[in-house]
């Protein structure tokens, strides 16, 4: 069962010494991060599991590793020694969730599952279903971007679309509308160059049961709260923080 989710943002710069001289400009993104990894209660759930979009979907076993070094940094995360050096690195998403991790010393007892860009929501659905019935408690850190069409800097240039979806993506964090989240268009998402809908489907799908349909019925948030916004480069941003338990966020 779900009790908590962390959603957070996976640009590299993210990283203080990837961004160098532009660190700042994330100051407020990155310590939203922190906030909301801070409110998940890791320590209290059963598993923790950190989900974000690749080329494929997968879970990543135990010798799996982080590191930064294809984008410029010299930091590689922990191998657990018992898997000698046959471990597979993660992608972009989940390493930057494993760099988040650690800045809370939780990186170690996370799982790392993967989920194509390209997935279905349906499939991402009953993926994240799936993740939240592998344990009693489950606690999970959501990675994702938003549109890269926010402006005629951004990487997918100027769309005037991306603005109201990305709105909408935000409203939908801030309450704690999975249904909202399972409705996104996959078509859409892709032409707004969007990395996190597919992850943002997976949490939908282990916030709330399923219908007969396959769909989440709305209502099991007890609490949410949207703790960042912000588009610097052109790109969407989000930082959310969900409760399951208690009537309020953590």
């Amino acid at each position: 069962m779900l009790i908590s989710a962390a959603v957070c943002p996976h640009p590299p710069i993210l990283v203080p010494d990837l961004a160098a001289g532009a660190a700042p400009e994330l100051d407020d993104v990155r310590a939203a991060c922190d906030e909301a990894i801070g409110r998940l209660g890791a320590r209290d759930a059963d598993a923790l599991i950190v989900v974000g979009g690749a080329q494929d979907t997968r879970a990543y076993g135990a010798g799996a590793y982080a590191s930064l070094r294809p984008y410029g940094l010299d930091w590689t995360s922990p191998v657990d020694p018992a898997d000698g050096c046959g471990g597979e690195a993660l992608p972009l998403s989940l390493t930057v969730g494993c760099w988040l991790l650690g800045r809370h010393g939780l990186a170690a007892d996370a799982r790392y599952q993967s989920v194509a860009f390209d997935a279905d929501p349906d499939t991402c659905l009953r993926l994240g279903a799936g993740l939240a019935g592998s344990a009693e408690r489950v606690a999970l850190l959501v990675m994702g971007d938003g549109s890269a069409c926010r402006s005629e800097k951004a990487p997918g240039y100027l769309d005037e679309r991306a603005q109201g979806y990305d709105e909408g993506v935000a409203h939908a964090l801030g309450k704690a509308d999975a249904t909202a989240l399972a409705a996104l268009d996959p078509v859409v998402s892709g032409e707004l160059q969007v990395a996190g809908r597919a992850a943002w489907q997976v949490l939908a799908g282990a916030a709330t049961p399923a219908d007969h349909a396959g769909a989440p019925s709305a209502g099991a948030a007890s609490a949410a709260a949207l703790l960042a916004d912000e588009a610097p480069y052109g790109v969407g941003y989000f930082v959310a923080s969900w409760s399951m338990e208690g009537g309020r966020t953590r």
